[in-house]
């Protein structure tokens, strides 16, 4: 990586960590090793009032050689349920991460437009089909099993609402199937245990 472009990240990062209002939002950014800038670790709560509200999201963030004038590559580590996002491999579909890129934009950017994008999404550019459908379908589901997933993978205390959900996954559970997969199963098939087995089966 360029001199230049290795100066820019490392300012980007000490900006970011100087920045009052994203230490006071809890969002996180740090190199995965010091002596390599092309890859970093990158921390953001859920939203208030989002069904990701109380959650902390973890990123992984790689940045190119040409770097500022390509994108950098972002995925979510912590597993996801929102239209955006894949629920399996966490690549984002973002139009700053892609074409609506510009040279000025930072990490700084990048950071709060994903946490943005928790609270707005964009189901008619899915990146997860299953979820955008779900979203489009029946918003209360979307929410309860984007919560859920909340609770399950990024540690938000979840509330009584989600001891359905938990019932359910103990009942697909008790079949015999992990719980990471009969959650999955469940989640794209609407929380119907019938339907959710027929698929774990087929």
């Amino acid at each position: 990586m360029a001199g230049m472009a290795k100066a820019r990240v490392t300012k980007e990062v000490q900006e970011v960590l100087k920045d009052k209002q994203i230490q006071a939002g809890a969002i996180k950014l740090q190199f995965v090793n010091p002596k390599d800038v092309t890859l970093l670790w990158g921390e953001i709560p859920g939203p208030p009032d989002s069904p990701f509200e109380g959650g902390t999201f973890k990123l992984e963030i790689n940045i190119p050689q040409s770097y500022p004038f390509t994108p950098p590559k972002v995925k979510f580590l912590t597993r996801i349920w929102h239209p955006n996002i894949s629920s399996q491999t966490g690549m984002i579909c973002l139009d700053i991460l892609k074409d609506q890129w510009a040279a000025a934009m930072t990490l700084r950017t990048v950071l709060l437009s994903i946490q943005a994008l928790l609270s707005a999404a964009e189901p008619d550019d899915p990146q997860d089909a299953v979820v955008a459908q779900q979203y489009k379908k029946d918003m209360k589901l979307y929410e309860k099993t984007a919560a859920h997933w909340t609770s399950a993978y990024a540690g938000a205390t979840s509330g009584a609402a989600d001891d359905d959900e938990r019932a359910l996954l103990a009942m697909v559970m008790n079949m015999g199937f992990p719980e990471e997969q009969a959650r999955d199963a469940l989640s794209s098939k609407d929380w119907n245990v019938e339907r959710a087995i027929e698929y774990l089966c087929s």
